[in-house]
């Protein structure tokens, strides 16, 4: 067992680093001023932030705009010019998650030592300056005065060199009279600006850092770029050069979670001052025993080639899908078994606690409607996840597209909600280990071969405790999925996952995804999601207009009005007060007895295009943001759908 548990740590630990994605988060800033309409913003941020996606991955920069009029916000996303691509996805991954913590404001900018992203509800791609600009002086050493002489001329040479070399330049001055020490700089103009302007913005930045000497180290980060110099060396030998691919030698490190950290400090005999750090150090070390106990069982435990192998050497034709943390893959064994290996983006600190915690989670839980763990393999240069295949693949293939479908009539899709919501029951009130998902979704919902479901992709859930009214948490998640005071304050309860399995009902019942709503699709109103829209039309009693046509053809009253149960079961899920939505366990019944009666839905978030609160007097009444509020409360006769 030690040994067992001392490769696991070394697993954990060892750095093979030809490159680094410097994600470490330098500024994050947010507007002061609200969204215009919030309802509106988050389709359309999602949209801009899907794009973006999109092109930092392809080429390192991007920039994009969605919506009209005040409903306008633009993206720009850039990696420094030393980052190749795959660390260029990681360190944007990085920033694109912290960017909800904005909401509701209307803009944000995020440095990070690697990459830069800012958003914004007006045009500023050929700024250079503004008043949010900010140096950042590393206040620990002092350097004499040959290292400042070095650092300035390594500004200088930055500065000059990069308006003329796409606005990167990387120079490094070695100090006189010192053979192993050295002036570091990194420059970087966002590729908006044209040479001039880019010149104009490293002129000022390079003035402003100047007075960070003598410092050892200082950053200025000004709107339209970034400078930072340093007496050590952070630069990475391998450029990006013009968006070519990393290097296949590139070995991704898998770096210790913090649970790693106290186990090692406990190992080398740190001296331990509070009961309370002790105790998270014997919790941190009984959870890397389970670790290796399972990851050393040899049903569960996969040869990095065996995996390689299986997926044809990770071929692209064998690519199933993309998410936020790695690329899923189709492979077949030696004996031929089919699985599903998840190559994840591991080579920074969250990526290696993602990895634990999805491991860890789901083996601990065995249920028909959730994805089954195969195994795993973190000791070879990447760390993958393998699960059983599921050929139908996930809901959203489906639900959004208009032939395929076809092959979901309405009983498909109510069992695929009956599953999915047994499935979440098992999870929230398991005796061993309650857990929250915190991403459910369409794409999440895998189907098997019988179009049953099994929810997948545990990387971000996490446990909770009964005795906890609520868990505060860093916000991640899937924008337009994200139940409103979970993205407003971060503290999540499981009425965040009944939020999301409210939004999954109104998709599939629709056919229409939760950030995709095309204007006038649904509503008289540009602005409305299909929570608002669906709301409005349930208020109405004009349900039938928003139903899928795939569905809609049926002659059945019966089948309309299980549809209709199902959507008001929806709305009750997304209503905007936590407190109001039921448990799981209730959502079950509902659906499951559908003769009852069931309560009227208050209103969605956001109704009220006037007003971006988030309101939930129960729970959130001292928030800035609360005013006073009484929900509105939706009703509607059910004789439509009845046979006359």
């Amino acid at each position: 067992m030690k040994k067992a548990l001392f490769i696991l740590v070394l697993c954990l630990l060892v750095e093979k680093i030809l490159s680094q994605p410097r994600a470490q988060v330098v500024e994050f800033k947010c507007g002061t001023l609200l969204m215009h309409n919030a309802s509106a913003a988050v389709s359309i941020l999602v949209a801009v932030m899907e794009n973006l996606s999109g092109l930092m991955r392809t080429t390192g920069f991007g920039i994009t705009k969605g919506g009209t009029g005040p409903d306008s916000y633009y993206g720009l996303g850039q990696c420094y010019g030393d980052l190749n691509l795959l660390d260029c996805v990681l360190c944007y991954a990085e920033a694109r998650a912290r960017l909800p913590g904005c909401f509701p404001y209307n803009s944000a900018r995020i440095y990070l030592d690697g990459c830069f992203i800012r958003l914004a509800n007006h045009t500023f791609y050929d700024e250079i300056t503004g008043p949010k600009d900010k140096t950042i002086c590393g206040n620990t050493t002092t350097k004499d005065n040959k290292f400042q002489e070095s650092a300035r001329r390594a500004l200088q040479e930055a500065v000059t060199a990069a308006p003329n070399n796409e606005g990167f330049a990387r120079p490094k001055v070695s100090v006189s009279g010192s053979k192993n020490e050295s002036a570091y700089v990194l420059a970087n103009c966002w590729k908006t600006l044209n040479p001039s302007s880019c010149r104009a913005c490293l002129d000022n930045a390079s003035v402003s850092l100047t007075k960070c000497l003598p410092w050892s180290e200082g950053r200025r980060l000004n709107t339209g770029c970034f400078l930072r110099y340093s007496d050590r060396d952070f630069l990475n030998s391998i450029q990006r050069g013009g968006g070519s691919k990393p290097s296949k030698g590139v070995v991704i490190a898998i770096v210790a979670s913090s649970v790693a950290v106290f186990v090692i400090g406990a190992v080398i005999g740190l001296t331990i001052r509070k009961n309370m750090i002790l105790q998270r150090k014997r919790r941190g070390s009984s959870d890397i025993v389970k670790m290796s106990r399972t990851l050393n069982d040899s049903s569960l435990n996969f040869k990095f080639s065996t995996l390689r192998k299986a997926t044809g050497n990770f071929n692209d034709s064998n690519k199933l899908g993309q998410g936020g943390f790695g690329i899923v893959y189709k492979g077949v064994l030696a004996d031929g078994r089919e699985i599903a290996v998840k190559r994840l983006f591991v080579n920074n600190r969250q990526r290696a606690s993602d990895f634990y915690n999805e491991v860890n989670l789901i083996s601990t839980v065995e249920h028909k409607n959730l994805i089954r763990l195969l195994g795993c393999s973190c000791f070879g240069p990447e760390s993958l996840l393998v699960y059983e295949f599921l050929p139908n693949m996930s809901l959203d293939h489906f639900i959004f597209d208009a032939n395929k479908g076809k092959m979901l009539n309405w009983q498909r899709r109510f069992d695929i909600i009956i599953g999915a919501a047994e499935g979440l029951v098992y999870l929230h009130e398991n005796k061993k280990v309650r857990i929250i998902h915190r991403d459910i979704k369409s794409s999440n919902i895998l189907l098997d071969a019988k179009f049953r479901a099994k929810i997948a992709d545990f990387g971000l859930a996490r446990t909770f405790q009964e005795d906890k009214s609520h868990i505060s948490t860093v916000i991640a998640g899937t924008l337009g999925y994200m139940a409103p005071e979970y993205l407003a304050y971060g503290q999540l309860t499981e009425k965040a996952d009944v939020y999301s399995y409210g939004v999954l009902i109104l998709e599939t019942i629709t056919g229409r995804q939760i950030n995709r709503v095309k204007n006038n699709e649904f509503s008289d109103s540009l602005s409305d999601s299909l929570v608002i829209a669906a709301w409005k039309h349930f208020q109405q009693g004009t349900t039938e207009q928003i139903i899928d046509p795939n569905l809609g053809n049926s002659n059945s009253g019966y089948i309309k009005n299980d549809i209709l149960t199902a959507l008001h079961v929806g709305l009750l899920c997304t209503q905007e007060v936590p407190s109001l939505r039921p448990f799981m366990s209730t959502v079950l019944k509902m659906l499951s007895k559908r003769d009852e009666p069931l309560p009227a839905p208050s209103n969605p978030p956001f109704i009220d295009e006037k007003t971006m609160e988030v309101n939930d007097n129960f729970e959130y009444s001292s928030h800035p943001f609360n005013a006073s509020f009484r929900p509105s409360v939706a009703t509607m006769s059910h004789s439509a759908f009845y046979p006359r």
